[in-house]
């Protein structure tokens, strides 16, 4: 049993980590180089909201989204 933990441990630390560890280092070296993940991902999420919201208006212009309450068996 103690080595199913210990591979565990070794999952994460060595393996899965691997990635935060090379971010963290790079951020004393250049802040924005680490942080441009974080701005690509911020753009990525504002681009599907966008898409979103977008379509949204789309199905309410063309009247096929359900606004009544009782459009879901469990709220009838």
């Amino acid at each position: 049993m103690k080595s199913l933990f210990e591979g565990i441990a070794f999952l994460f630390t060595d393996v899965l980590f691997v990635p935060f560890d090379m971010m963290r280092e790079l951020e004393l070296t250049n802040w924005w180089a680490a942080n441009a993940i974080n701005w690509l991902l911020i753009l990525v999420c504002m681009g599907a909201t966008a898409y979103w919201i977008k379509q949204l208006s789309l199905f309410k212009k063309n009247n096929e989204d359900n606004q009544d309450t009782t459009a879901h068996s469990f709220l009838s």
